[in-house]
């Protein structure tokens, strides 16, 4: 069965640049929805449901990181990236933090939009292929639904705490190289992204302190072991 045609929705309010961008995706199969405010992505949204959503940042009506967390209070699964001249290191983090699952920085090539797009969509898929609840520790973790749960008390995960969670599990008792890691998650080592990594690693722990016997151990140099 040939593969489906992805659906991406692109808010960028400079509509010259949002034009290049959904001609150049609509040459490669994509079937792109361009909107120029905040507002109107949020419609569009609601009513056509898209495969990966490609939010600038600074629009009017609604801002890029509004709109992802608007996004993620009902849909913690439909990939975002942000494309955005914003790229201090606090935007960067303010933007994972929302839930977005990659940062691309203007100016940018469009083969590295492409590859970051179809990158998203493999994993993606990979969730969806997921359906079994995997043991850690006293926890119970859920990839796809992205949740960890300790009895009756159910914890929700944002999509970038879930993928770098599954990988550590996955080396469980290992050490896992941290600059896999970030190209594996965020497509490259840079300095932001290590930052970004830290910061979730941080959310992690806490949301696992309630099992002693699980800990996320930074190994100096090399990256992170799950202990478990």
């Amino acid at each position: 069965m040939a593969r489906s045609i992805i659906k991406i929705l692109l808010a960028e309010d400079e509509m010259a640049l949002g034009m290049i961008i959904q001609e150049s995706l609509g040459t490669r199969g994509f079937q792109v929805a361009l909107c120029p405010d905040g507002q109107q992505a949020w419609d569009s949204y609601q009513n056509s449901k898209p495969d990966v959503l490609v939010l600038d940042v600074m629009m009017p009506k609604k801002d890029g990181f509004t709109l992802a967390e608007q996004i993620r209070k009902t849909d913690p699964y439909t990939p975002i990236i942000f494309l955005t001249s914003k790229s201090q290191t606090e935007d960067v983090l303010r933007g994972f933090g929302l839930g977005a699952n990659d940062y691309v920085r203007k100016p940018f090539s469009m083969e590295e939009l492409i590859v970051r797009i179809k990158a998203q969509m493999d994993r993606q898929q990979l969730r969806k292929n997921q359906s079994d609840w995997l043991t850690l520790g006293k926890y119970e973790f859920h990839p796809t639904k992205q949740l960890l749960k300790l009895e009756n008390e159910e914890l929700h995960l944002t999509a970038r705490e879930s993928q770098l969670l599954e990988i550590l599990l996955e080396n469980a008792n290992q050490v896992t190289d941290r600059s896999l890691i970030l190209i594996q998650i965020w497509g490259s080592d840079d300095f932001f992204n290590a930052r970004s990594m830290d910061v979730f690693i941080t959310k992690l722990r806490k949301k696992l302190q309630n099992d002693p016997q699980i800990q996320i151990i930074n190994v100096r140099g090399f990256g992170y072991k799950l202990v478990c």
